[in-house]
């Protein structure tokens, strides 16, 4: 059977830095006034203007700053120090909450700092497989983990670029509202 035959219930956005997954899933929930639960990430810039980390943020309005240049850790990305136990705390108690209560789960992202924490990839597993939609954000760069997910057949993994935004935006808003009502993507 091939990949277009199947259900698709999970849609992922990859690309790189800075070309606006998170603010394309906001505007998704948004335009579309879809009841979901779940996190984003957004960056945290010091009073200069420069990148000094990043909060996640649930749906519900619960945030923690998962990395930034002043936390000790031995899981680093960059020049950031990662704090597993803010990722636990929103995200995956986040995500938990959508696969109970929700659904439209969100998950932005699942990205290298995310993925330091076990209990995220399997909080991930579990929302990915569950009949409910999952509206993402992944990586561009894979990981054994990351490359299984976007090796689902269940998965639709769309690359966004700056070019390409308010189309993406566009075709997402048709397909998630069809999704929403029932409709395969």
């Amino acid at each position: 059977m091939k990949k277009d035959d199947l259900i698709i219930k999970n849609i992922l956005i990859t690309g790189n830095p800075g070309v606006g997954k998170t603010t394309l899933i906001k505007n998704i929930i948004s335009k579309c006034n879809i009841s979901a639960k779940g996190f984003y990430t957004s960056e945290v810039r010091d009073s200069d203007g420069k990148r000094w980390g990043f909060k996640i943020i649930s749906l519900d309005g619960e945030e923690g700053i998962m990395a930034s240049v002043e936390i000790v850790s031995k899981y680093r990305v960059s020049r950031y120090g990662v704090d597993v136990d803010a990722i636990d705390r929103v995200g995956v108690t986040a995500v938990k909450e959508a696969i109970n209560n929700s659904d439209f789960i969100v998950i932005d992202e699942i990205g290298r700092m995310e993925l330091f924490s076990k209990k995220f990839q399997g909080v991930a597993m579990e929302a990915l497989d569950s009949p409910k939609i999952v509206f993402g954000t992944i990586t561009a760069k894979d990981t054994a983990f990351t490359k299984k997910i976007k090796e689902r057949q269940d998965t639709k993994i769309i690359t966004l670029t700056r070019p390409n935004f308010i189309e993406i935006e566009t075709y997402l808003e048709r397909l998630i509202s069809k999704m929403s009502k029932g409709g395969n993507a």
